[in-house]
């Protein structure tokens, strides 16, 4: 038997048992591709992280993200709060860290800026994306709307139709028209596997991040992933992080736009995703994704 340290904590927040939560497995160097995967759905979180050794000596760690069904190339809360448990404990694999992390990643590799309040404790973790923005096809309203429990006229179009993009992990994203028909969606499976099988070129296991707008840069969001055996997922900075992005395709850019996620409300675990989208030449250049984490449990797990 196999024991590996383990610590919790809760990412997009700074009170415990809102956010979302995280299991981080801090070293994970004796554990197979399975063990991961069952150590993932033991915990039965969105996703849980995997800590190794970097192949390139240059960077901090390489990370392994398993949510309970599946591994996946890149997901916003699981760097955040990754971050913040390594930047915590100050050391990882008998190297001392910086406030500057690199994670290498399938998607890519990740960059993490670490901020610190006067006592030196961490505050908040900021990542960068690690792809290019890739705009996939479009679904009609009466199509998506099948698959959230919603009326055609419920799905906004008006700044664009639903549709698949990603800056490292493909979501569908969808506006609706208030948060009335937010709070009323649902994902139903059927009609969604009939999506995920008529667009399977997409490679996207059709996870839905639904919107609306709140304020001029600030919107309520929900995200359901039932393929991932995650009915509704708290907070979803890689979802979050794609729309910043595709908004600006839509409009004349600003240089320098800052948008306000809110999300997992309607859960009871209200969370906050600072976005900050950069443009150049009037076409998205990058997108950065902070919040604040906050540590629940620490322990070891028997494998």
């Amino acid at each position: 038997m196999t024991s590996v340290p383990f610590v919790t904590v809760d990412v997009f927040t700074d009170t415990r048992f809102a956010g979302n939560p995280l299991a981080v497995i801090t070293d994970a160097r004796s554990l197979s591709d399975r063990e991961m995967q069952k150590i993932a759905t033991e915990f039965g979180y969105s996703e849980t992280t995997f800590v190794l050794p970097p192949s390139d000596p240059a960077n901090t760690i390489a990370l392994r993200i398993f949510t309970p069904t599946t591994e996946v190339p890149f997901a916003g809360h699981p760097n955040v709060g990754t971050a913040h448990v390594l930047a915590t404990q100050g050391s990882v694999f008998g190297k001392a860290l910086t406030d500057e992390l690199r994670f290498e990643e399938k998607a890519g590799l990740v960059t993490i800026a670490v901020s610190r309040d006067d006592t030196g404790a961490v505050s908040r973790t900021t990542i960068g994306a690690p792809g290019p923005l890739i705009i996939g096809a479009t679904v009609t309203p009466d199509e998506m709307a099948r698959c959230l429990g919603l009326a055609p006229q419920d799905i906004e179009t008006a700044r664009h139709l639903p549709v698949f993009a990603s800056v490292g992990l493909k979501f569908i994203l969808i506006e609706v028209t208030d948060l009335d028909a937010l709070g009323r969606a649902t994902s139903r499976i059927e009609p969604l596997r009939a999506l995920r099988a008529a667009h399977a070129s997409e490679d996207c296991d059709c996870a839905t991040f639904l919107y609306t707008w709140v304020g001029e840069d600030h919107v309520r969001a929900r995200v359901f992933a039932p393929f991932d055996n995650v009915a509704e997922d708290p907070a979803t900075g890689s979802a979050s992080a794609a729309l910043g992005a595709l908004l600006t395709t839509l409009a004349n850019p600003k240089p320098h736009r800052q948008l306000l996620v809110e999300q997992g409300v309607e859960m009871g675990r209200r969370s906050l995703i600072h976005l900050d989208v950069f443009a150049a030449d009037n076409e998205f250049d990058h997108v950065t994704v902070s919040g604040g984490s906050v540590e629940v449990m620490r322990g070891c797990l028997n494998v």
